[in-house]
């Protein structure tokens, strides 16, 4: 069985989503960041990064959320969470590692700043342009949505593991400064994704285990 190691959250509700969505065998365990669950040699052991998401497989331990999601995708075919044909399934990919390495170097900037600098100026600096780096993000993905048209998803007609990771990312606007009605597209996105019950089962199961 797979153990995804999860914080409220965090990036790791999307891996979490599309667990509840994929239909596998999995069982979520909290990484409580407030009480340093992170940096304890217990998780160590299993991420030496010190981060989620986390998830154990019998073959070892996957990290890197766009991974894990594509992981996940071809771990169940049936659940179709990714495309087949190989332009649209770069295409999925482009826009998985658009968030991991770009809107959320711009997210933790506001509260990781110290990753980069240990200059409390330089840091206050970081974090006055969270909203702004955030918001230019966010328009680029309001425009590919857009070009969607009618459709509900990221990929079109097709969910895909794309949209948990979407929706993880528009949750953290309004804590960055940035009002999500800005994006009409994103919002309808956020709000549909919310509706699914694989969205609902993981955000109780967050609250259930950060209680």
């Amino acid at each position: 069985m797979l153990t995804l190691y999860t914080a409220p959250g965090s990036c790791s509700r999307a891996s979490h989503i599309a667990l509840e969505e994929s239909g596998l065998a999995f069982e979520a365990r909290l990484v409580d960041f407030a009480q340093g669950d992170q940096r304890r040699p217990e998780f160590l052991a299993i991420n030496p990064k010190g981060r989620v998401p986390a998830l154990v497989t019998d073959q070892g331990v996957l990290t890197e959320s766009p991974a894990i999601l594509a992981y996940i995708a071809a771990l169940a075919p049936q659940g179709l969470l990714a495309p087949v044909e190989p332009f649209a399934l770069a295409r999925m990919q482009a826009f998985n590692l658009y968030l991991a390495s770009t809107v959320h170097v711009a997210h933790a900037h506001g509260r990781r700043a110290s990753r980069w600098s240990d200059d409390a100026a330089a840091q206050a600096s970081m974090a006055a342009k969270v909203a702004q780096n955030m918001r230019d993000c966010f328009t680029l993905i309001e425009a590919d949505l857009a070009r969607n048209g009618d459709s509900d998803w990221v990929m079109g007609d097709a969910y895909s593991v794309a949209d948990p990771y979407l929706f993880t990312f528009t949750g953290w606007l309004e804590g960055d400064g940035v009002d999500v009605a800005e994006f009409p597209y994103v919002r309808a996105h956020y709000d549909r994704m919310g509706r699914r019950p694989a969205v609902v089962r993981a955000l109780q199961a967050e609250q259930t285990r950060a209680a």
